[in-house]
């Protein structure tokens, strides 16, 4: 092709004749579409986010497990072993990170799911639950299961939850220490779920709030007389960096906003997952709303 020929080509590529408008509008209305597909590709979530599932045996953990997964709940046993599902929040439910996302988008879908990992209830096996909240793997929240039908004041199921509770917001707050300086620290919110509130000797979430706290506070005050009569005290210098008084120093009441400075939110919303028809619509918008 001659010098001449090339340059009559460009020419009209420029000038402005229906061909040049046309190409011109596809290059405008598939760049960006192809950009855009790129873009959200290469920066999809390649690991998902994963939530942890805590609380004493018999709280009904693994009935909401296999409700978030099935959209039924399943008769089950005690667990032995972690048991890792993956889930997706209901058409309902919205992800935050959706948020300004079309709902057009492919992506979207993506964005919905997450993992819930199930753990052990029972005592002898909460080392479980410990190592994951040590080591976490995409750590988005913790959901901790209470039985708000077996935890009134003075109960056996009080105390058994307020101790496991308090170990687990301990962990956190000593993990939160470690990496106070590090940029992977990051919030961990922590939903506490009254769970068989369809039951009429079941406490109301706010109730059940108050008595956590109340009896975190005998546990934390147990737990120090524990290491002073053992001869450590709380502020002895070969304990190092952790911290193993929860919340706020002093002997005063605990509560869970005393967290809020080592990147722990607490909520505590109520529910049921068996008995005349599921509600766990505040726990799903829990979630949602951090994913």
């Amino acid at each position: 092709m001659s010098r001449s020929q090339s340059s009559s080509w460009t020419t009209s590529l420029l000038a402005p004749t229906p061909l040049a408008i046309a190409i011109t509008l596809i290059i405008a209305v598939v760049t960006p579409l192809f950009l855009h597909f790129i873009i959200y590709r290469s920066t999809s979530t390649t690991s998902l986010p994963s939530f942890l599932l805590l609380g004493p045996s018999n709280a009904g953990k693994t009935s909401l497990l296999t409700l978030f997964e099935r959209g039924i709940p399943a008769t089950t046993h005690t667990s032995q072993h972690p048991l890792i599902v993956e889930v997706s929040l209901p058409v309902t439910t919205g992800a935050a990170s959706s948020k300004y996302r079309s709902s057009n988008d492919p992506t979207s879908q993506v964005h919905k799911r997450f993992l819930l990992i199930d753990t052990p209830g029972h005592g002898k096996l909460r080392h479980y639950a410990l190592d994951n909240l040590i080591k976490p793997q995409y750590l988005k929240g913790i959901i901790f299961v209470v039985d708000a039908a077996n935890i009134s004041p003075g109960s056996s199921g009080l105390k058994e939850a307020a101790e496991f509770l308090h170990d687990v917001l301990l962990t956190l707050q000593k993990r939160a220490t470690t990496l106070k300086t590090s940029r992977t620290l990051s919030e961990v919110p922590v939903l506490i779920a009254a769970n068989k509130l369809d039951l009429f000797t079941a406490l109301p979430a706010a109730l059940v709030s108050n008595v956590l706290e109340r009896e975190i506070t005998n546990v934390r005050l147990s737990r120090s007389k524990g290491l002073l009569d053992s001869g450590i005290a709380m502020n002895d210098g070969d304990s190092g960096d952790d911290k193993d008084w929860l919340g706020d120093g002093g002997e005063g009441s605990f509560k869970f906003s005393q967290l809020e400075e080592a990147n722990v939110t607490v909520t505590v919303e109520g529910g049921h997952v068996v008995g005349d028809g599921a509600n766990v619509t505040r726990w799903w918008d829990w979630i949602g709303s951090i994913l």
